[in-house]
């Protein structure tokens, strides 16, 4: 048999094996883009309910054209301990009245800014009618609350001996925020998002992206020189 009949004869059974590792790789690969589709996308819609916040609030307006500061609202009572949420009283201190005229859509060229201060009117006649008026206590959904097994101290942090932290190092800068973000909550552990990271892959761009233990345990490093014999949190040790 020549070389060329022999090469013949065995091109069938070449190509047979070049399909199916051709085959092979298809099948490999869309089930690789499969399982990121579905961990990605899928699982997280899965996993999280959202819900929005029973009023909406921007930091914006009241940092900017109010003139207030975060210790405004969020501050240190007598004994040391520390009021995340404002209460009620607080806002009916500025919102006995609506404040704002409503907008007309007729005075606006463009829409997007319409629906805008429409919201902001929207938003601050039912804080009045159905809180302030009510004495009613707005049930803020807290996206920094921690497992009760956790302990966090903001006076601790922010205090000169540790570094006089600012507020936007852990929850970014909120005062030029418009809006209040979506609320996520895991549906297994109750617990907010934001714990975790709203990067679903739990990677960390910024500061604030993430409040984990390991966040903690690599700040408090960091910070060794700076923290001045103080504790390491026991965390670092007991994992």
């Amino acid at each position: 048999m020549s070389g060329q009949e022999h090469q013949h004869k065995d091109a069938p059974g070449n190509g047979g094996k070049g399909s199916l590792l051709a085959l092979v790789l298809f099948w490999g690969c869309a089930g690789i883009y499969a399982s990121l589709f579905m961990g990605w996308l899928v699982f997280p819609k899965l996993l999280y309910s959202e819900q929005n916040q029973p009023v909406d609030f921007s930091h914006a307006i009241h940092s900017d054209a109010a003139g207030m500061a975060c210790e405004d609202c969020h501050f240190y009572r007598e004994d040391g301990s520390y009021l995340g949420a404002p209460a009620l009283e607080k806002c009916a201190e500025c919102h006995t009245d609506v404040q704002t005229a409503e907008p007309v859509a007729a005075d606006y060229t463009d829409a997007k800014e319409y629906r805008r201060k429409k919201a902001r009117y929207d938003a601050e006649v039912l804080l009045v009618n159905e809180y302030v008026a009510k004495e009613k206590e707005i049930p803020w959904l807290v996206y920094s609350r921690q497992p009760d097994c956790v302990f966090f101290s903001h006076i601790a942090h922010t205090s000169p001996e540790a570094g006089a932290m600012e507020c936007k190092e852990c929850h970014g800068p909120v005062e030029e925020a418009d809006t209040l973000p979506v609320y996520k909550e895991n549906r297994i552990t109750g617990y907010s998002i934001d714990i975790w990271g709203r990067n679903i892959s739990g990677v960390k761009h910024n500061s604030w992206d993430s409040m984990k233990m390991d966040d903690c345990a690599n700040c408090h490093k960091e910070r060794k020189e700076d923290l001045k014999g103080m504790r390491e949190p026991c965390f670092v040790c007991h994992k």
